[in-house]
């Protein structure tokens, strides 16, 4: 058997060997999407074409299709945090799979509630098929997750479903803040600051993150210490992703992103690059806030005006060292406690791919 990683490697720290994350998701994904696409079937015939829909497997009506769904990160969080410790992948299958089941659940509902239109340059599953549809394939999507990891077949099921069910009201309550943000003011006692944002994106999308991770080593059996450990890694990552989404939305390639560019400046979205331009007391950051702060909708200067000041008064330097601190407690938290070396490296591998380019 492989030897535990001793905490604090430097070697694991700077050079991870072994698959490429690319590969690692794919090997990920070849497990657990199998026992992913069973569960799905079993839904009612509806809710399950439009589950299959927003999963990327097939088209209005239901025709297969071909292409991706998805980058799978959550499912190969749970499967290599099982092996990390100490388990074989298999271990992790019914966690990935209840993690993914919420993961589109709350993707379904998420795009109701923001009025996106779009998700993987595809109409969203609301616009496809109705907001009363897309609003029942969500909750059966969400039951299903609980069924799943309920009859998970080993002692550690009843835990895993409280660690579920935890990190669910997590993030409800990180939506529930976002939401909230959207009428505050940008400016004055009622403004939201960096710190204010930081704890939402922990929970809207660090808890789904870092309940994969814990729910595949929940799984696998390992200690709570390790447990707490690689969750503290899955919440970390999610936040350098929150932020590095945030970049993307204002100077990213909706070819690339599948988002439309300056869509959050246009809704006046609370996004970390903005607050912390907000926050830096420089000339651009008064300017700013008047144009945010102004009535009326941004028209397309306005909204490239904002981008400019958010620049210049540092929002984008800002965003970009916040999402690499937060990469770096992930890597903390992965290298403090004993693992098994070669899934760590893959994980170590596997966190600025996640997290995007900037990181």
């Amino acid at each position: 058997m492989t030897s535990p990683l001793t905490a604090g490697s430097a070697t694991a720290r700077t050079a991870p060997v072994g698959p490429t994350a690319a590969e690692s998701l794919a090997r990920c994904r070849a497990l657990v999407e199998p026992a992913l696409r069973a569960r799905v079937a079993g839904l009612h015939d509806w809710p399950a074409e439009m589950a299959g829909y927003a999963f990327g497997w097939c088209e209005v009506g239901g025709r297969p299709r071909a292409g991706s769904s998805g980058k799978g990160v959550r499912q190969a969080l749970a499967v290599l945090c099982a092996e990390a410790a100490g388990s074989p992948g298999r271990a992790a299958v019914d966690g990935a799979v209840a993690v993914e089941l919420v993961h589109a659940f709350s993707l379904l509902h998420d795009d109701i509630m923001d009025g996106d239109e779009t998700r993987r340059q595809r109409p969203a599953v609301w616009k496809a098929y109705g907001t009363g549809p897309a609003v029942l394939a969500g909750d059966a999507l969400f039951a299903l997750a609980f069924e799943v990891l309920a009859g998970a077949p080993d002692a550690h099921g009843a835990a895993a479903v409280r660690r579920l069910s935890r990190d669910l009201g997590e993030l409800v309550s990180g939506q529930s803040e976002d939401l909230l943000f959207e009428s505050r003011p940008w400016t004055g006692p009622g403004a939201v600051g960096v710190d204010a944002y930081v704890r939402m994106a922990e929970r809207k999308t660090g808890a789904l993150l870092g309940c994969a991770a814990a729910l595949g080593a929940l799984l696998a059996g390992a200690p709570a210490r390790t447990v707490d450990a690689l969750s503290t890694a899955g919440r970390q990552l999610g936040i350098a992703f929150q932020v590095v989404d945030d970049v993307l939305g204002l100077w990213g390639d909706r070819a690339l992103t599948g988002k439309p560019v300056h869509s959050d400046v246009r809704r006046r979205k609370k996004t970390l690059p903005l607050l912390a331009a907000l926050a830096s007391g420089t000339a651009a950051s008064g300017r700013l806030a008047g144009l945010l702060s102004a009535p009326g909708v941004l028209d397309e200067d306005g909204v490239r005006d904002v981008a400019r000041l958010v620049e210049e008064a540092g929002g984008r330097e800002a965003a970009e060292a916040e999402a690499g601190r937060r990469l770096e407690l992930a890597r903390d938290s992965l290298l403090g406690v004993p693992l098994a070396p070669a899934p760590v490296a893959e994980l170590l591998t596997l966190l600025p791919f996640v997290a995007g380019r900037v990181a």
